[in-house]
Parts: C-alpha cells; structure tokens; sequence
C-alpha cells in the first residue's frame, strides 16, 4: 500500500481557492502537491460540478456515502429546521429527542437482539466505541485478558487510533507503532477455520473480537461464499470472541439492505455503521450493540466509560431519520437489488480491455482489477501501481468526468459505489469513461 492523495489535483486555472487548499487545508490521506487542488462547488442527483462549471459523475458516492444523491432540499430543509428549532444539546445526561427516536428506529431494525445504539460522528469513531465496550464488557465479566482483535489482510476499519490498529493494512501499523488494540490479520478473506486458527495461536484467553466487513471493499469486493458467515459466527462463540461487522460502506442501501450483515444473513454482536446513514448531509456514525453486551452494566449502574461532545447531535440524527423515510419511500433498496445485475453486467463489458482482469461485487458496490498483461498474468510492480494507478490514473478518469477511488493494495484496483439513485444511463457512462481511459493505461507504463 501506497499513501496517496484521493483527489486530483489538476486544475487547468490557478484559482485562489485551489491554491488555498494547496497552502492551509490537510487532506485525508492527501500529499502535499505544487498545484493548486480541485474545488468542487456544488453536487445535484450523481453529479458535482468544479469552480469552472465542469460536470463529474461521482462514481464512489463521494466516499461511499451519498446514496440519495447530492442537492436534495428535503435532507436540507430537515438540517435547517432542526438547526432552528434545537442546534445541540449533549446526549449525556439528558437525550436530544431526534437521537431518541433515530435509536429506537435503528434498534428495531437491526438484527437479534442488537437493541443498544451509542452515536458517533462517523465510522472510524463508530470502531473506537465498538472496541472500548467490548473492553469494558470483559472487565466487568472478569476476563481481563480478552484485548486481541482478529481481522483481515487489507481490511480498513477507520483512521482514528483504534481503528488503524484493528485493521489490515501493515504501512499504516508501522507508521504508528506502537499500535493500540493488538491485532492479527488473516489472509484469506473467506477461510473462516484460518481465523479459528488465528484465535488459537493468539489464544482464546486473549482474543476480545473479531471484526469483518459483510463485502470487504479495500481490495476485491468478493462476495462471501454460502455458510462463511454462519461458521465465523460458530468460532466466535467456541470461543467466546464477539463478532463486530463493519457495515461502514455495507449498509443503508449500499448492498440493497439496511445493514450489510442482513444482506449475507449472519448475526453479530455488534454493528458499526456510518456513511449513507446520512447519505453525507451531516456526519454521524453508529455502534449498534446486542443486549447481553449492556448487562454488566445495569444491575449496579456501571459508567460506560466513553463518550462525544457531539454524540447523538440533534441535527444529524434527524437528518438520517429524514434520509432512512427516503430509503424506505423511494424504494431504494428495492431498486439496488433490482439493478445490481444490470450494473455488473456493464462493468463485465470491460473486461475486453487488456488491462481489466476481474470484476467483482454486488449491490452498488463493485472493484476492477487492473492487469499490466491479461494474456501473460503480468502484474504491474508496486512503482507502476503508485505512478500510474494512484496517481495519474485517478487524475486521467477525473479530467474525462468520472470520480473513482483507486487501490494498489494485494493488486490495483478500481473502486466503484455510485449514489443509489443510478440508473442505467449513469452506468453507461461509467463504462463509456472508462473504456475510453484505460487503454491508454499500458502506454503510460
């Protein structure tokens, strides 16, 4: 893994905001560039439109979160309507009534017993919290010892502390080492008897969790084969391990579900969602918990010992309330499933290029796998992934129209998640773009 910039910074006219950005604004996983960064004004439906009037077709949903689309005054009008009415009031104490109701809808939805709902101001946070209250559930129940995390080479759980700590990608451990949360990566996305062997190695008196995506989205979106689920779910109780699924990207549509987990039919004991919960017109993030996990906690009124200023913020989680009756009324998740086939089917006609080796997904949520030669199994070396793929590849497919996200994690990687709004025109274009990009893609090697 590389660490590069995930927006382009080609911009034909050195506006004083692009430079701005250039001088003052940090990027997520942005390096700092010598000219100046694209601005982008404003979004309708699947479309943003830069500072010159360039239109772009967001192929990732942002970063797999506007699942409604961009511009919609019903999501804006509800943020400015409870702005006006209550902006904040800490979910401490006392509870602001939108993150009251947002719980209780939240809770009767997600599967089992998963009735217990803490707020976040996104995904990264959601993990955090998952972890401290797995902590402090096997302190309460005497096994200390449990603070082992198993999970997957390549997995991405989030950029706070815990979060990179818990996930699978080796450059970000060794930037921060040493790590929090010990954890141990498996390699196999699909061998559930490699994480029982993995918690037997660790030892099951030290392993407190394992956490997987429902459709791992960092590298290839393979889809997980019948009974995997069921199986990890069996190991974790053998051994009294909890399961978390991440469903940061997985849920509210993503994969045609309200929760990536439902869509492949396991139970969890904790969920953390975030992302399309608001489809991005405020930030707010989830850690969904099972019953049995609160009930060290209730007889003598034990503390959880975390918690944000900004947890539970009125606005957000009525935005997401607002954004959950769109889901539902428009049929959202309805039209995923219904079209899911249609989009694999379009990306499967790219496979015709030389350098466009594999497609995989489901849902909306789709990756390319880039080949320097299909016929030879060639692959393209870590040096051509980082100049060719990261960065000027993202640049090439953003100046033709089209906003992508990019890997070169185990392999390169295109990734694909458009708003959940897409239809087939948007597919064909997707197609059209990048049928027109990448075969230039040998000749830059």
């Amino acid at each position: 893994m590389t660490l590069t910039s995930e927006s382009t910074t080609a911009q034909p006219a050195d506006s004083r905001l692009g430079l701005a950005a250039r001088d003052h604004l940090m990027r997520g996983y942005g390096e700092p560039t010598d000219g100046p960064v694209s601005i982008i004004t404003r979004g309708e439906g699947p479309y943003v439109w830069d500072e010159q009037g360039r239109r772009y077709l967001d192929a990732v949903a942002g970063a797999f979160v506007v699942q409604v689309g961009y511009g919609r005054p019903d999501l804006a009008a509800t943020a400015a309507r409870q702005a006006a009415e209550l902006a904040y009031f800490p979910a401490m104490e006392h509870a602001p009534r939108p993150a009251v109701e947002l719980a209780e809808r939240l809770a009767a939805a997600a599967p089992g017993d998963l009735n217990r709902v803490f707020f976040t101001c996104g995904g990264s946070e959601a993990v955090d919290s998952a972890w401290k209250l797995a902590r402090q559930y096997f302190a309460l129940t005497g096994r200390t010892g449990k603070h082992k995390v198993i999970s997957r080479e390549w997995s991405f759980h989030g950029s706070t502390y815990a979060a990179v700590a818990m996930g699978g990608f080796a450059l970000l451990h060794q930037i921060f080492e040493p790590r929090g949360p010990v954890s141990r990566n498996v390699a196999d996305p699909y061998d559930a008897e490699e994480i029982r062997a993995a918690i037997e190695q660790e030892g099951p008196e030290s392993v407190a969790a394992v956490i997987l995506e429902p459709l791992p989205h960092p590298s290839a979106c393979v889809v997980p084969p019948e009974g995997y689920f069921a199986r990890v779910r069996e190991i974790c109780d053998q051994y009294d391990v909890l399961l978390i699924s991440d469903d940061i990207v997985d849920s509210f549509g993503r994969l045609g579900h309200l929760f990536g987990c439902d869509r492949f039919g396991f139970q969890p004991d904790i969920i953390c969602c975030a992302k399309g919960i608001t489809s991005g017109y405020a930030p707010l993030g989830a850690t969904i918990a099972s019953e049995r996990l609160l009930e060290p906690f209730l007889p003598e009124h034990v503390m959880f010992a975390h918690g944000y200023t900004f947890s539970g913020h009125p606005v957000s989680t009525s935005v997401a309330m607002a954004n959950m009756d769109i889901l539902e009324q428009e049929r959202v998740y309805e039209h995923v499933l219904r079209k899911e086939a249609a989009l694999r089917n379009t990306l499967e006609g790219l496979r015709k290029l030389p350098v466009v080796n594999d497609v995989q997904g489901a849902g909306f949520l789709f990756s390319l796998e880039l080949i320097k030669d299909k016929a030879t199994q060639e692959p393209f070396s870590p040096e051509e992934c980082e100049q060719l793929i990261d960065r000027r590849l993202r640049r090439e497919l953003f100046e033709a129209g089209l906003h992508i996200r990019c890997g070169d994690h185990d392999k390169p990687y295109i990734h694909l998640a458009p708003p959940l709004i897409c239809d087939q025109p948007e597919f064909d274009e997707i197609a059209d773009v990048l049928g027109s990009v990448l075969p230039r893609l040998s000749a830059w090697v």
